[in-house]
């Protein structure tokens, strides 16, 4: 079977000009490039200010505009493939510096009072001026294209590896676990048949939870609602030895984050150091919100010296750090380690209201 090529499955590689960050960048850029022009032209002050000023507004008129049509032909744009879709742009982008250039050239020439008037329709001068404005807009046009597509490419490698390890976390559910809950409830059956039929209910939750592909981005609320009902499993077998303190009231339940954060963070915590010590131990869950940021932190901890510390792929860390860092980029961040006694893990981010159903 034929792979589907990059321009025929990720045609939406360009920027939104619509956004009023991207117009701001537009600006700044415009700024900067009519300050490198005019410093490279210019050694006297006088004249330095004048052409910064003539080619800022030169330079705005084009970036604006061509901004403008973009927004308005982003549909249009993002229907086609990436080859049709790069070359309207660089159509639209030549043919607007041609437009300003013409008419810089023919309304722009300093008259006899010292005011500006119109020169001739179409000059030597005027050719060569227009023929370089325009291959310096289809280089600079092309370049800007080429890195906005290797972006873009290299975003989405990074979501469908992403997408491969949650895939890879749904589906690795621990042999023991599903085993011990199993053996659990044949026990309960007899002593305890309503809790044996309630501890079902949960496993088969757990798993639906677990091996949906639809959970990308859910409520706080239910990824807190897994934790628990995983939490109420472990509970049947391990009895007395776990506890588990939750402290998250002040957390906002509808605050949107990527699914399966906080379980996988539980069942390490469980596994790795209350279940091999002898006693037990306490898994602390700590919520807060506070300035718009959420911080959820796991303590749980350490087996003693003498017992055999189990040994982890750290997948389930690694697959929550790189999907929160997809979803909110460089304002999340995780952090784990061992603090004296305690393994602690920390998630941060920025709290994204769940949108209104339509």
């Amino acid at each position: 079977m034929k792979p589907a090529q990059p321009d025929e499955a990720r045609p939406l590689y360009l920027p939104n000009f619509c956004s009023a960050p991207a117009v701001l960048a537009i600006v700044l850029i415009c700024e900067l490039t009519a300050l490198l022009v005019s410093l490279a032209r210019n050694t006297s002050a006088l004249g330095f200010w004048a052409d910064l000023g003539l080619t800022s507004m030169f330079l705005l008129w084009i970036a604006l505009c061509g901004a403008a049509l973009l927004c308005l032909l982003r549909s249009y744009i993002n229907s086609k493939s990436v080859a049709v879709g790069s070359a309207l742009v660089l159509g639209v982008t030549v043919g607007l510096v041609i437009l300003f250039s013409w008419a810089a050239s023919y309304f722009g020439r300093p008259g006899e009072s010292g005011w500006l008037s119109r020169g001739p329709m179409f000059t030597s001068d005027t050719w060569a001026f227009l023929l370089r404005n325009a291959g310096i807009t289809f280089v600079v046009t092309a370049l800007a294209l080429r890195y906005f597509y290797v972006t873009h490419l290299w975003r989405y490698n990074v979501e469908l590896q992403a997408r491969a390890r949650v895939h890879a976390l749904q589906a690795r559910i621990r042999p023991h676990f599903l085993f011990n809950s199993m053996n659990t409830i044949a026990a309960l059956t007899r002593s305890n048949p309503a809790r044996a039929e309630e501890a079902v209910q949960d496993l088969a939750d757990l798993f639906r939870a677990n091996l949906n592909e639809k959970r990308n981005e859910i409520r706080l609320a239910e990824e807190i609602d897994v934790a628990r009902t995983y939490q109420r499993m472990e509970q049947l077998r391990l009895g007395d030895r776990l506890s588990v303190e939750w402290k998250i009231d002040s957390l906002p339940p509808n605050a949107l984050v990527p699914g399966l954060i906080l379980q996988p963070l539980l069942e390490n915590a469980i596994y790795h150091g209350v279940e091999p010590r002898p006693d037990g131990g306490v898994v602390t869950v700590t919520g807060e919100f506070a300035k718009g940021m959420i911080t959820v932190v796991v303590k749980n901890p350490v087996p003693a010296a003498n017992l055999t510390m189990r040994d982890g792929n750290r997948l389930a860390l690694a697959n929550i750090k790189e999907r929160l860092e997809l979803m909110y980029g460089e304002r999340a961040t995780v952090k784990a380690g061992r603090f004296d006694e305690q393994y602690i893990v920390t998630l941060r981010f920025p709290f994204t209201d769940t949108p209104a159903p339509a």
